[in-house]
């Protein structure tokens, strides 16, 4: 393990261990402070993320995108001081932290018996809202992580989301895919967050009117399952409270071939997570290389981009 790896694991030790014990309104302006440092510095990622939001938001001033960039920030270290408190959280602040609405979409296709995939972009805090399935519905799901260097730091990844009643499947090895499908045949729930590409199969989607690659998973299982495929959002608003809102099933057309069904679906899916992001884009934590025309030809081919995430 290199110098620099001990250090990022140290770090999000130190958040696990210490923030989750600091009062709230503590935890709070400590992550707004951390981040409007972040922001002042303008390194990679806050200049990656302001942009990703010049194509959410086209024709924004200079001034609008570096205000939405701050406000960024805000919202992403918010997700991470409420992360690292999460696993002291009461049942009953998971519960009040959290409101979702149109939630029979989730509940019908539950109750269909066939599995349902719940797909979402990295909106708000996909961690809470995960939780809050868990406890107030009582319904466990399976879900993937990337795996991360150093491996002690996905350890700690995976231990974290597992005890807030997640399964959690590594994305390589090849055996994610198999998993899934089995508990989506058993009736169970699969969450999988969407909207960027780890793979070399992804498909290419119109997304803010340019050539984007979201995964082929939720489509794929969906197809191969007779689960419900979901797109799901989420929001912080003024307020303590996430907001959130699950979405109208994406259908599996009724002709075309496999490729063909599986990308009008995910198109479906994007353009689902591009209303959400469009209405709330300061909670979109992309900080990384989505469009094609941001990535190296190497990359826009379909290897894999490590971003740190």
């Amino acid at each position: 393990m290199s110098a620099q790896e001990r250090l990022t694991d140290a770090l999000y030790a130190a958040g696990w261990g210490t923030v989750k014990k600091l009062p709230e309104p503590v935890a709070a302006r400590l992550g707004r402070t951390v981040a409007d440092i972040a922001w002042k510095r303008r390194g990679t990622g806050v200049r990656r993320l302001e942009s990703n939001y010049a194509r959410v938001v086209p024709g924004a001033s200079p001034e609008r995108l570096a205000a939405l960039s701050r406000a960024g920030m805000r919202s992403y270290l918010r997700y991470w001081m409420e992360s690292f408190r999460l696993p002291a959280w009461s049942s009953e602040r998971v519960r009040e932290g959290f409101a979702p609405k149109d939630l029979h979409h989730l509940t019908d296709g539950m109750d269909a018996g066939k599995g349902v995939v719940l797909a979402l972009p990295h909106l708000a805090n996909w961690d809470l809202a995960g939780a809050w399935v868990t406890t107030q519905l009582g319904i466990p799901f399976t879900t993937v992580a990337e795996r991360l260097e150093p491996e002690t730091l996905y350890d700690r990844f995976v231990a974290y989301r597992e005890g807030l009643g997640m399964e959690v499947l590594p994305h390589s090895g090849g055996s994610a895919f198999g998993t899934l499908a089995r508990r989506l045949r058993d009736g169970g729930l699969v969450c999988l967050v969407a909207d960027r590409d780890l793979s070399a199969s992804g498909v290419e989607v119109d997304f803010f009117g340019e050539t984007a690659r979201m995964p082929a998973g939720p489509a794929l299982l969906a197809q191969q399952t007779g689960a419900r495929l979901l797109p799901a959002t989420l929001w912080y608003d003024d307020s303590p409270v996430m907001r959130g809102r699950v979405h109208p099933p994406v259908e599996v057309p009724a002709s075309g071939t496999r490729a063909e069904r599986t990308t009008a679906m995910t198109q479906a899916l994007a353009d689902a997570f591009a209303t959400g992001i469009a209405d709330h884009p300061e909670d979109w934590h992309m900080l990384q290389r989505l469009w094609l025309k941001d990535l190296d030809p190497a990359k826009a081919s379909g290897s894999r981009e490590r971003g740190a995430s």
